[in-house]
């Protein structure tokens, strides 16, 4: 019997994944959870198949929990469902140590795919996922500014875009206002960027937010 954990804030995307599991995987056991605590609770406390997980929950950021994951269980395939597209994150999680990654308008049939192809050990790539790979290898020097920061800085940095003080942040994130500043201050050197005005207006235009 093949056991799935699937972690999304969203119902509707929950039960819509547990749909589409249960119709390719009969006898599957499916437990569902809405945060990223409840995400680890259940990793460390049973066994599975396969992690399903939205990157964006309450609390923790998925590239976070994914590498505390990989930290503990490196054989445990986790895939990782996002609005967001290809372009933004698959790179990222993937070298968090992801065994796939698929925006959430992907057809059910990808999904059954992904997690027949990670339950046997490997990578689930999609075509766009392995062209952008491809040319990361030739054109390194062709990388966006924010591709240079670090997961955590990477994080820091969609939350002061999106209008968040940086004691707001330091709650979130359970660190303290002097770390998010450092933090605040590598995003602004890595970037070259002087305000957070700047800061907002680049992550925009990239799609970060």
């Amino acid at each position: 019997m093949h056991r799935f954990l699937i972690a999304d804030d969203h119902t509707v995307v929950r039960k819509g994944l547990k749909q589409i599991l249960l119709e390719a995987f009969p006898s599957a056991l499916i437990e569902e959870v809405t945060d990223a605590e409840g995400l680890l609770k259940l990793v460390f406390a049973e066994s599975w198949d396969v992690i399903i997980s939205d990157i964006s929950m309450p609390g923790r950021s998925g590239l976070e929990v994914l590498q505390e994951i990989k930290q503990h269980y490196p054989k445990l395939p986790v895939l990782i469902l996002s609005v967001h597209s290809e372009d933004l994150y698959a790179i990222r999680v993937l070298k968090s140590g992801a065994s796939g990654y698929l925006n959430k308008d992907s057809a059910p049939e990808q999904l059954v795919a992904a997690v027949n192809r990670v339950m046997q050990g490997k990578k689930y790539i999609t075509p766009t996922i392995a062209e952008k790979l491809a040319n990361s290898l030739d054109h390194d020097m062709d990388k966006l500014s924010h591709e240079y920061l670090s997961d955590r800085e990477f994080e820091v940095l969609k939350l002061i875009a999106g209008g968040m003080a940086v004691s707001e942040i330091a709650s979130r994130l359970s660190l303290s206002v002097t770390t998010i500043s450092t933090y605040r201050s590598r995003i602004m050197m890595k970037m070259n960027l002087k305000t957070n005005a700047e800061l907002t207006l680049y992550a925009i235009e990239q799609k970060l937010i």
